[in-house]
C-alpha cells in the first residue's frame, strides 16, 4: 500500500510547510497542493528542483490542481506542464467548462468526484459525461466526498463499478456539510473498509485536517483500513 498526505491539508497554501512537516513520517506519498490560482505560480516555479527531492523521498508525486481560476486555456497550459513531468494531475470537474482543452493532458488527469456544495461531479452519473469526453481521463476517488453524498456509501460504490478500472488515486478523511476536512471518524472508518480492495491498489493520500502531533496516527489508521477484509470488490478489481 501507498499512503501520504496533501500539503494542502497540512498547511494550506504553503506547500513547504507541508513537505516539512510530512518529511519525518513514514508516508511514502505527497500530493503537492495548490487549491488556490495565486498559489499556483509559486508551487510551479518550484517544481523542478522540488521533483528531484521528492522522486527520491517519495514512492507517489501527485498535484492538485486550483479549484477556482479564470483562465482556463491558460491554467491548462500550465497543468501540462506538471503532467509532462509524470505527475497525476487532480482536478475538480466543476472547474472544467471546455473539455476538449483538458485532452492535454492524457492519462495525467485525474477527475476528481465532488462533494454535496458542488453543480456536478458528485455521482456516476454526473462524472460520466467527463470520462466520455476525455477518455483518457483517470478517476480520483474521494471517498469523504462520495459518503458526505451519500452516508449509505452507494454513491461510492456505483462510481467504483462503473469507472473503477480508471481509478489512479484515492482520497480519504472526513468531511462535514460545509466542506470542512477533519480526521477520520469510527464510523468513517467503518464505511470505508468496505472499500479496502481498490482503495489498497492506488496511492492513498489523506486530506484529514490534523496537528503535526496527528500525522502518524492518521497515516496509521488508513494503513489500517486498507488492511481490512473488503466487502465490496467493484468491477475491474475482481
Amino acid at each position: 500500500m501507498i499512503v501520504g498526505f496533501s500539503t494542502g491539508a497540512l498547511a494550506l497554501g504553503d506547500f513547504a510547510r507541508g513537505l516539512e512537516l510530512l518529511e519525518p513520517t513514514r508516508a511514502d506519498a505527497v500530493e503537492l497542493s495548490a487549491l488556490r490560482d495565486v498559489e499556483l505560480p509559486k508551487l510551479l516555479e518550484a517544481i523542478p528542483l522540488l521533483m528531484q527531492r521528492l522522486n527520491t523521498r517519495y514512492r507517489y508525486v501527485s498535484f492538485h490542481a486550483p479549484t477556482n481560476f479564470t483562465d482556463e486555456r491558460s491554467t491548462v497550459a500550465k497543468l501540462a506542464t506538471v503532467a509532462d513531468r509524470g505527475l497525476n494531475v487532480i482536478v475538480h470537474p466543476d472547474t472544467m467548462r471546455e473539455l476538449s482543452l483538458w485532452q492535454r493532458l492524457g492519462k495525467r488527469l485525474c477527475i476528481e468526484n465532488l462533494d454535496s456544495r458542488r453543480p456536478t461531479g458528485r455521482t456516476a452519473q454526473e462524472l460520466r459525461k467527463f470520462f466520455v469526453e476525455l477518455p483518457e481521463a483517470r478517476l480520483c476517488l474521494d471517498i469523504a466526498h462520495a459518503r458526505q453524498v451519500d452516508s449509505t456509501m452507494t454513491v461510492a460504490a456505483d462510481i467504483l463499478t462503473e469507472f473503477g478500472d480508471r481509478l489512479a488515486q484515492a482520497h480519504l478523511s472526513e468531511l462535514n456539510s460545509r466542506g470542512k476536512h477533519f480526521a477520520m471518524s469510527y464510523a468513517a472508518k467503518r464505511a470505508y473498509e468496505l472499500f479496502a480492495a481498490p482503495l489498497a491498489r492506488v496511492p492513498v493520500i489523506l486530506e484529514s485536517v490534523v496537528t503535526e502531533g496527528a500525522i502518524a496516527e492518521e497515516i496509521s489508521e488508513v494503513e489500517k483500513i486498507l488492511s481490512h477484509q473488503p466487502r465490496f470488490t467493484p468491477a475491474g478489481f475482481s
